[in-house]
């Protein structure tokens, strides 16, 4: 074994145990984007905070989504510097993105970003999300857009795209993808699941005759959709939702959590 395999391999060992299960649910979360058909190649990242710490675990550049594990996750500090050893690098322009959010978003527990067909097809749309569908409300109870500016390599844009995400818990990054601001990693996850499902539906409805055959939902029933999510959740949250999404990737392929 090369000193760089056993610097993965010993990683459990090196890590809190709160930080190993942030560990895991990331890798998953990789894992799950992957079986969804959501990856882009090597390209997009999702970040999770490691606990207690301004610390972030990110995907190791280079390797596809479905080879990332709990172990080969890279840690870096706020300044893109690893805080525990590694043999990989990280993308750059992931550094620019969750580096920016990580820094001043305290609730920023996971970061997701995605480079999806649908997601961008509607983030080049002059009116973004349209209230069209049950998904789409929950969307727009918090939602925020970033004008494109090329690969994210300029620093200096990460001042803008935190000043226009705000405290909204989903992005539409125009000409570009989507992302999705978590308290945790299965937070994150099912944000995106929704953000991206409302992509998908709205797509699909333009093609059956464009926007003036659209039917939008009322302002009066999405003021209903924060105390209907309430009922419907029964306070459970993604609680309901994640343990389920882990059993299947442990039946698909468990070594995610290696």
């Amino acid at each position: 074994m090369s000193a760089a395999e056993r610097a993965v391999a010993d990683v459990r060992a090196q890590v809190s145990a709160e930080e190993w299960a942030t560990r895991v649910d990331l890798a998953a979360c990789y894992r799950l984007v992957a079986h969804f058909g959501w990856d882009d190649l090597v390209f997009t990242h999702i970040s999770a905070r490691v606990p207690g710490t301004h610390d972030f675990l990110i995907n190791p550049y280079g390797l596809m989504f479905e080879e990332v594990t709990a172990s080969n996750l890279v840690r870096v500090d706020l300044s893109g510097n690893r805080t525990l050893p590694s043999p990989y690098e990280i993308n750059p322009a992931g550094y620019t993105i969750h580096s920016a959010i990580h820094q001043v978003r305290d609730d920023a527990g996971c970061v997701l970003h995605l480079h999806t067909m649908a997601g961008i097809a509607v983030s080049a749309q002059k009116d973004g999300l349209l209230p069209i569908s049950q998904q789409a409300t929950l969307i727009l109870l918090s939602l925020s857009y970033h004008d494109y500016e090329g690969i994210a390599l300029n620093p200096e844009e990460k001042g803008r795209l935190q000043a226009h995400l705000g405290n909204t818990r989903h992005m539409i990054l125009r000409n570009h993808g989507l992302l999705t601001v978590g308290r945790t990693v299965s937070d994150a996850f099912m944000m995106m699941f929704s953000l991206q499902r409302a992509c998908e539906i709205q797509i699909m409805a333009q093609a059956a005759g464009g926007n003036s055959q659209l039917i939008g939902i009322p302002e009066s029933v999405l003021a209903t959709v924060p105390e209907y999510m309430k009922q419907v959740t029964r306070g459970a949250g993604t609680g309901l939702v994640w343990p389920a999404l882990l059993r299947k990737m442990d039946r698909v392929d468990p070594s995610y959590k290696e």
